[in-house]
């Protein structure tokens, strides 16, 4: 499955769309006030699905990973000096990406890639595509694309 994700172009908080390959939007994602990055993602027909929510005072940032209420899991990125890397602790997973942290993909335990993400350059907002493995939830992916871009956010 192939998403497309677009930030809002004028929005206080962040915001985004979550487009399919056929270009209707399957999830809409809408930052909350809070201290730290909040999330939540809901889906075509408005009922909230997940939260990624940013735990402050901690060395390296950390994202928590919500499926509805339930807590699935974490995000942490790792001390690097060049490429990035994020431990996720949920599902197996990893994150290995290039040093402009454009384009990365997500791996299960096995070293099979989950998803491939790319950043598509000459946009007025953060646009990425996101390729999911078809036997994969393209949920869990499309949270981790978004604790990775909010940590980043974070940084700016």
């Amino acid at each position: 499955m192939k998403l497309l994700f677009k930030q809002r172009f004028f929005s206080w908080f962040d915001s985004y769309d979550i487009y399919n390959e056929y270009g209707e939007v399957v999830y809409t994602v809408k930052g909350q006030l809070s201290w730290g990055h909040c999330l939540k993602i809901y889906d075509n027909v408005g009922r909230e699905v997940g939260t990624v929510q940013e735990r402050v005072l901690t060395l390296l940032p950390k994202f928590e990973i919500y499926m509805g209420n339930q807590y699935i899991g974490c995000i942490n990125k790792e001390f690097t000096f060049f490429k990035p890397k994020f431990n996720i602790d949920f599902n197996g997973w990893s994150v290995d990406g290039d040093w402009l942290e454009w384009d990365y993909q997500i791996r299960d335990a096995g070293g099979s890639i989950i998803a491939v993400v790319a950043k598509q350059v000459l946009n007025w907002t953060d646009t990425y595509t996101i390729d999911v493995d078809e036997s994969q939830d393209p949920l869990c992916a499309l949270m981790v694309v978004l604790a990775i871009d909010a940590e980043k956010c974070s940084r700016n």
